[in-house]
């Protein structure tokens, strides 16, 4: 599979993810978005772009917890739950977010 944004052609694998995580950028987040039939809200941005600034301090996807933990720091409140990812994300954090990132899937996550 392959993504064709500005001239360029990016790979995906066979479920859709990047393969390369340092070919993403706000523009193929909004691509992989469109794919998932989610219209990324500033939101949506707060968890995609802390997601990024985790993977380039780790060279991982953060778990979904630390995620969590920054949207309710981001949304003013003491703690956040799944269900506000799944708000965001209705198919899962692995599935959509991880993806729209621009993150490889995580194979020792489950699809949730």
């Amino acid at each position: 599979m392959a993504l064709e944004i500005a001239g360029r052609t990016l790979a995906l694998d066979e479920e859709g993810y990047l393969v390369d995580p340092l070919d993403w950028n706000e523009q193929v987040a909004e691509l992989l978005a469109l794919r998932e039939q989610i219209a990324l809200t500033a939101e949506h941005w707060t968890v995609l772009r802390f997601m990024r600034e985790y993977y380039d301090s780790h060279q991982i996807a953060p778990d979904a917890r630390h995620v969590m933990k920054h949207l309710a720091g981001a949304k003013g409140a003491e703690r956040s739950d799944r269900n506000d990812l799944f708000r965001l994300f209705p198919y899962g954090y692995v599935k959509q977010a991880c993806k729209i990132a621009g993150m490889r899937r995580p194979r020792a996550w489950s699809t949730g």
